[in-house]
């Protein structure tokens, strides 16, 4: 491979629910074929270790930096670049929704989930805690930020990571199908997710490397279409739906910086503005009642324009 690009691999599995060993045995599986690849960076779904729904299983199932798994992990990582979901217990006995990165035999950087939702189907808050920073990290790929699942559903991450130089975000997913509206030939969630990681992966100029899972937990299923999407917004590689699969893509280090070029948006971010414009919000608290009523009205220098029609 040149040195120009890197070869990423995505394996779209079905973990079983609570079984770490048989989790372990699939993931050495999709290390071997990525190896067999000549893939750079193989990066499996959220959870892939443990399974979703583990509900009171989380502190059974969970796995510690100095653990036995975490060790079989960072040996399977010796030559290539694994991204891997898990149960994460700290040191202060909280469990988190983490993703773990590893390199060259050790344990490089853990994002713990910073969003859980916990609505609908979902319960996360009631089992998990919350992460509570978002870091970019060196990888294959050159400044990388992994978001996990419903974080990149916030356009705050994808702008932190951004902007704290990441020219790749990977988000390992657990996404469960919605239904099938009319006129769409699969999935509802999976249609809201592909133009998400495009607008994201043209917005800012990055790679998006999208691991969604697949199989049922509790009469749930979930739709894979793990992808890859590259800094123009275009597909670079699409994984079946529905079923498991292995997907590898080959990523020019040069497609970045010639969107950033043609599209200098984060060239013109103004980041100060942002900033004193959340702590105005933040300092504001609750908008007061006259505001509510009065925030939407035209400006008096506007109102020249709204009552003659003139422009």
């Amino acid at each position: 491979m040149s040195d120009l690009f890197r070869r990423v691999a995505i394996v779209q599995l079905a973990p079983r629910l609570g079984d770490v060993e048989h989790n372990l045995k699939l993931i050495e599986q999709g290390v071997q074929r990525a190896r067999a690849e000549k893939a750079d960076l193989v990066v499996f779904p959220e959870l892939a270790l443990t399974g979703y729904f583990l509900k009171d299983m989380v502190s059974t199932v969970a796995i510690r930096k100095d653990g036995p798994e975490v060790a079989h992990l960072a040996a399977l990582s010796r030559g290539l670049e694994l991204i891997v979901g898990a149960v994460e217990e700290s040191e202060d006995f909280r469990f988190f929704n983490s993703a773990l990165y590893f390199r060259d035999g050790a344990l490089v950087h853990i994002h713990r989930k910073v969003y859980l939702p916990t609505y609908g189907l979902f319960d996360e808050a009631r089992y998990l805690a919350r992460g509570d920073r978002i870091r970019c990290f060196p990888s294959a790929l050159g400044r990388t930020a992994i978001l996990i699942c419903e974080d990149l559903w916030h356009p705050s991450t994808a702008y932190i990571a951004a902007l704290d130089g990441a020219v790749a975000i990977v988000c390992p997913s657990s996404s469960p199908l919605r239904g099938i509206s009319d006129g769409r030939d699969h999935d509802d969630n999976a249609a809201y997710w592909e133009l998400l990681n495009a607008v994201y992966a043209q917005t800012f100029g990055l790679f998006v490397v999208y691991a969604n899972r697949v199989g049922f937990e509790d009469g749930v299923g979930f739709w894979g279409g793990s992808e890859i999407v590259s800094p123009t917004g275009r597909r670079l590689a699409k994984a079946k739906y529905y079923e498991e699969d292995f997907l590898v893509a080959d990523l020019s280090l040069k497609e970045p910086r010639r969107q950033r070029v043609q599209a200098p948006l984060l060239r013109d971010e103004n980041l100060d503005l942002t900033i004193r414009e959340l702590q105005r919000i933040q300092q504001r608290g609750e908008i007061p009642e006259q505001e509510k009523h009065t925030a939407t009205e035209p400006e008096e220098e506007d109102q020249t324009h709204v009552d003659t029609g003139k422009r």
